[in-house]
């Protein structure tokens, strides 16, 4: 199931993404849940299935059946028409707006050697011995659509092409080899960077903060990890997802990568960054950028040219079966 939070009529609502005849279509759960349970408040709506995407994920064992019965019956046709909206005629947020917390992560190895060798860096051997992620600001979510940076973000401002984990359930002290349990679902991050900001702040050994919280992209919706079952394998170190990864610039394809390229599972992330500390309903935990999957990286191998994004400039994010998270840097 691609699920999709959305405005509509100036309402934050959220829903599912539906094919009807060639046609997409967002389904309205408050509305169809409402009519289904034949329930005109409200409330009692919100209370049993969730008045957001985050309660959904929290209430997904009562709520996700029916939402899956609602689709299924939209499929058919059997819908009432007002509980359906053209794709077209809402905009979608951020599938998860508010996330409780967001964590980054730093497991496609390609990315890491390569960005330290354009450094004069060598590659730092912890890399292989456990899973790093550092926190960013769960504040700062975006969606699709505009990202307003200021002045000091243009200054070398970059994308980074990322999927991330939504987590279901809560857990504490995973094992990688039980953690997909925890994981509800996947979608696109842009880890939006301010290069020169985050080289000073750097330098000072506490990791990213001002170079990086200023905006993450997500979205355009969360997809069930049913919805990839045709592109996942299961091993010991928890499951790997065969799905390609391109980022374009102004139209200009500058990244090719697969998530199935990472070097620490998202398993083996959750295990890590659920040590001694419980993971919560809506957390994201984002995969780190893959190989080619950033200005840093590209200019450092001379794959382009000194180039940074700017305002106006429009960015692309694809994965495979994740759909398409499509930004325009605007000067706030």
């Amino acid at each position: 199931m691609k699920l999709v939070t959305f405005v509509a009529e100036g309402q934050e609502r959220h829903g599912a993404l539906v094919e009807i005849q060639g046609n997409s279509f967002v389904v309205d759960f408050p509305a169809a849940f409402a009519w289904r349970e034949k329930e005109t408040d409200p409330r009692v709506i919100a209370d049993r299935f969730g008045g957001d995407m985050l309660g959904l994920i929290q209430r997904q064992d009562e709520a996700m059946p029916l939402a899956r019965e609602i689709v299924a019956l939209a499929q058919e046709g059997k819908l009432p028409e007002n509980l359906l909206r053209p794709l077209a005629s809402v905009r979608l947020l951020a599938p998860v707006p508010r996330p409780p917390s967001m964590r980054d992560g730093y497991a496609f190895r390609q990315h890491v050697e390569t960005a330290r060798r354009n450094r004069g860096l060598e590659m730092i051997p912890e890399f292989d011995m456990f899973p790093v992620f550092y926190f960013t600001n769960h504040h700062g979510v975006v969606g699709p659509g505009d990202v307003e940076v200021l002045e000091r973000h243009l200054e070398r401002l970059d994308f980074e092409l990322e999927a991330a984990i939504v987590v279901g359930k809560k857990g504490k002290n995973l094992r990688a080899d039980e953690a997909d349990a925890h994981v509800f679902g996947l979608t696109i991050m842009n880890d939006w960077s301010a290069r020169a900001l985050q080289m000073e702040e750097m330098k000072l050994s506490l990791g990213p903060a001002k170079g990086k919280d200023f905006a993450t992209s997500l979205g355009p919706y969360l997809v069930t990890l049913d919805e990839l079952e045709a592109k996942t394998t299961r091993g010991p170190n928890g499951n790997v997802y065969d799905l390609v990864m391109k980022a374009w610039v102004n139209g200009v394809q500058v990244s090719t990568g697969n998530v199935k390229d990472m070097n620490w599972t998202f398993a083996q992330i959750l295990e890590r960054a659920s040590y001694g500390v419980t993971l919560h309903p809506g957390d994201v935990i984002g995969s780190g950028t893959c190989g080619t999957g950033c200005f840093l990286e590209l200019n450092g191998s001379g794959i382009t040219k000194n180039q940074w994004l700017k305002e106006g400039d429009e960015v692309v994010l694809e994965i495979e079966g994740l759909g398409r998270l499509e930004n325009r840097i605007v000067r706030g």
